[in-house]
């Protein structure tokens, strides 16, 4: 390690077979380093078994319409694990089997994947990729770090084209120099945005919005002071009893994953449609979910299907609950009032900066919806991205009023990192108490059993969708069994609550 270099972090990743190994570093830059090194193989080795490309799909070509069928796919790695020992034994005879073994896993990622964009794929520390031009390094941005520069470099531009054009082929979706704007998504459901040259100036794009493979829960947001346990029991409240909530933030501050944390409260005895731009969420999986994603156009512009198609086909499966990833156009939030208005309870989220902005964007263009029409959704959650701090919080909770108003009654402290009331609760507590027939106080009781059972599964990291989820609906089958366990402090097991 050079003398003016800092080590923030270390760790190693598994690229499919291929290890890797990843330091974060302060080298003086503005920002910090990635770094991404894999023992074994050198730059200049890198570019050699790059420059061969052509040569390996000549001895083993890829037909793009099988490339999503599994068996097809695995006749493919085998078969280039013996096109590669014959690349590796002409340009680098006498590669022990050791080294050979990660030449092998490296061409394969070449060929079946984004060469060196997997490592960084394969990082579950990582939110976003971004290639801005073969001239400079790759970007991503570090959940703990924040943006940090890379050592890895996309060797030429028609090497970024082919692995936007590859991930366009795998959906249906196209980029040329005629359509030089794409949205497509990788298999595992990350979202992908490629520009062409001269579109972007510098140079071909691909922007990637990695999917987390282990989604957000309410008791981990709480861990990590995104939302207060207080706050996470009324929205639990909420959802019990069925009142829409709106999520609203800017970009990147966390909508769809508070969406997602929050779905663990549904009660298991509800039907629930999701519909979605690109599949994000990821429920308990013994809920009854039916999951729904829109599509974009062929090249010959025919088959769009948009999130005002799938909301009205929703509404004809006869959902008790609809999940929306996000509401763009006043069709979308026609759809969704209507929705609430024929007795379904509807989450979803929408572009804004806080519960007024909320308000305002949603009556005005290009949304645009009756003001009084507001009034249908109970609570507005806003959420924040602090950029310099590296943090997201829940900056604002407020109910919405008979008039299509909105009141905050909590207010996230940016000093203290606190979440401070600053009102009463009016009409989220009457509409509460109205659809479960609580009195006030057996509201406020049922709350505060609700925290119990959060800062519970806090202090015991249960942080799993599936776990978490369970708790839950063991909680609605049986809730004195559920706060017996809670009341004692009882180590969690998953073998304790199957007993329930």
């Amino acid at each position: 390690m050079a003398e003016n270099e800092k080590v923030y972090d270390s760790y190693e990743l598994d690229a499919h077979g291929l290890k890797v190994n990843v330091r974060i570093v302060d080298k003086g830059d503005f920002v910090p380093i990635y770094e991404v090194t894999m023992p074994g193989i050198g730059e200049a080795t890198k570019i050699l078994l790059l420059s061969e490309r052509q040569e390996l799909l000549s001895l083993v070509p890829i037909d793009p319409t099988r490339i999503e069928d599994k068996e097809y796919v695995a006749e493919l790695t085998n078969k280039y694990i013996e096109a590669s020992n014959i690349i590796i034994d002409k340009y680098l005879p006498g590669t022990n089997k050791e080294i050979k073994k990660m030449l092998t896993a490296y061409i394969i990622n070449i060929m079946l994947g984004l060469g060196d964009l997997e490592a960084p794929l394969a990082d579950e520390n990582l939110e976003e990729i971004a290639v801005n031009t073969s001239k400079e390094p790759v970007w991503v941005f570090h959940k703990k770090y924040g943006w940090c520069k890379t050592n890895l470099v996309i060797p030429s531009e028609e090497i970024i084209y082919d692995d936007a054009e590859q991930i366009g082929r795998r959906v249906g979706r196209q980029i040329t120099n005629l359509s030089p704007l794409m949205d497509a998504e990788l298999p595992d459901g990350s979202r992908v945005n490629a520009t062409l040259y001269p579109i972007s100036q510098k140079g071909n794009t691909i922007t990637i919005r990695k999917f987390g493979k282990n989604p957000w829960t309410m008791p981990a947001l709480v861990a990590n002071g995104t939302v207060s346990s207080y706050l996470a029991s009324l929205i639990w409240m909420s959802i019990q009893n069925e009142v829409s909530i709106l999520i609203s933030g800017g970009t990147a501050s966390g909508k769809t994953s508070f969406l997602n944390a929050m779905s663990i409260f549904i009660p298991p005895n509800r039907r629930i449609i999701s519909v979605e731009e690109t599949r994000e969420l990821t429920l308990p999986e013994f809920l009854h979910w039916v999951p729904m994603v829109t599509r974009q156009p062929n090249p010959e512009g025919k088959g769009e299907i948009k999130l005002y198609d799938l909301m009205i086909n929703a509404l004809r499966q006869r959902p008790d609950i609809m999940l929306v990833g996000e509401i763009r156009t006043k069709s979308d939030a026609e759809t969704l009032f209507e929705a609430i208005h024929t007795g379904h309870s509807v989450y979803g989220t929408v572009h804004a900066d806080d519960t007024q902005d909320t308000i305002v964007r949603m009556t005005n263009p290009p949304i645009d919806i009756p003001k009084l029409m507001i009034n249908a959704i109970g609570s507005i959650v806003t959420l924040f991205r602090h950029r310099r701090l590296g943090i997201r919080r829940l900056l604002e909770f407020g109910e919405v009023t008979r008039t299509g108003d909105a009141t905050v009654l909590w207010r996230w402290n940016p000093r203290q990192d606190t979440f401070v009331q600053i009102g009463e609760m009016a009409r989220l507590a009457d509409t509460i108490m109205l659809y479960g027939g609580y009195t006030r106080n057996e509201m406020l009781d049922e709350i505060e059993e609700k925290k119990k059972i959060i800062e519970w599964m806090v202090k015991n990291k249960v942080f799993d969708v599936d776990a978490t989820g369970y708790i839950i609906a063991n909680y609605y089958k049986d809730k004195n069994s559920v706060l017996d366990i809670v009341n004692k402090d009882t180590p969690y097991s998953s073998e304790l609550f199957k007993k329930v």
